[in-house]
């Protein structure tokens, strides 16, 4: 193989997960190039990978919301870089309508996707002349992904799993006054969130630990709620709004960062970052990492994790010896 396209166009986190993709592709085939192609909102995930030869972007959201004739061009533009190269394979390890698509106007013989069992929308389907063998359901979500491709590919798989992420020199974010932690409090949804309550307690936790505490947000009511928890814990403070590069150069450099199931918090993982990891109600066994000593992941399915367990969490990432308590 020569040249794959790799079709991944949302959420963050889930671009993050599918990193480790590259460095499989290109350790089973020496010389490949790899392009991708995104959302413009989350590009710059895939960009900060310098295995990757050539991102495309697409504003699909932003035309979503916007519907105008700027937006409708820039998406025309993006689907003639596109179709400037020819692909040995392509593959869409998204599977849903607009992932199909682009998949289908891609200049290819070989388009694989997943069975329309394990599609987002199952009329996805039509784009594929190759399909993914089903998951292996022990396989966490990165890697289910992963087998599935070295499956279609006809390559053995690795137990490294290697992102591959360097965070760019050229857009410095701003600089930290000493060692700080972030609280990456706000979800996609009011039933993944933990209560204001419980960060309030862990932030004040975390200051008496000698870190700062920062607090991201990212839309007026995130900055509401970043604003309680702040003016609530020693200090802390409210972050100013970045890019998305911005905020993920800030989670590069953190002692410490302890979030929601959200994508700055994989990221926090892929930059080998110390970071716990808080569900609620999605699952833990799917999109949680657990590396001893690194990365903690707690609760999920519908289990809401207690603050001492978060606590004790954080103590084993930040490498913190836990108190010795005499027998009565």
């Amino acid at each position: 193989m020569k040249r794959i396209l790799i079709v991944k166009l949302t959420s963050l986190g889930d671009m993050v997960f599918t990193q480790p993709l590259v460095a499989d592709l290109q350790r089973a085939f020496p010389g490949v190039k790899i392009d991708w192609i995104a959302d413009s909102y989350c590009a710059d995930v895939p960009r900060w990978n310098p295995n990757i030869e050539r991102v495309i972007s697409a504003p699909l959201r932003g035309f979503k919301k916007s519907r105008n004739w700027a937006g409708l061009r820039a998406i025309f533009s993006a689907l003639r870089e596109l179709r400037r190269e020819k692909y040995d394979a392509v593959l869409d390890v998204h599977g849903v309508y607009k992932s199909a698509i682009v998949t289908f106007l891609a200049r290819t013989r070989n388009r694989y996707g997943y069975p329309v069992a394990e599609l987002g929308e199952s009329g996805a389907r039509f784009a594929y002349n190759h399909v993914f063998q089903p998951f292996v359901e022990e396989d966490c979500a990165r890697q289910r992904m992963r087998r599935a491709v070295s499956r279609a590919l006809g390559y053995e798989l690795t137990r490294d799993m290697d992102y591959g992420l360097e965070m760019p020199a050229d857009t410095p974010a701003p600089a930290a006054k000493g060692p700080y932690a972030m609280l990456f409090h706000a979800t996609s949804s009011e039933e993944k969130k933990w209560p204001v309550a419980d960060w309030i307690s862990v932030g004040s936790a975390i200051s008496a630990r000698g870190l700062r505490v920062l607090v991201p947000w990212g839309n007026d009511a995130e900055r509401k709620e970043a604003e309680t928890i702040a003016a609530s814990v020693p200090n802390a403070e409210v972050m100013p709004r970045l890019s998305i590069t911005g905020v993920a150069q800030m989670v590069g450099k953190a002692s410490l960062v302890v979030g929601m199931d959200t994508g700055f918090v994989h990221i926090a993982d892929a930059l080998r970052r110390p970071t716990v990891i808080l569900f609620t109600t999605t699952s833990r066994h799917l999109y949680g990492v657990d590396a001893p000593g690194r990365a903690v992941s707690l609760g999920g399915g519908g289990v809401v994790p207690r603050r001492d367990q978060v606590l004790a969490a954080i103590d084993e990432v930040l490498g913190v010896q836990p108190p010795v308590t005499s027998p009565n």
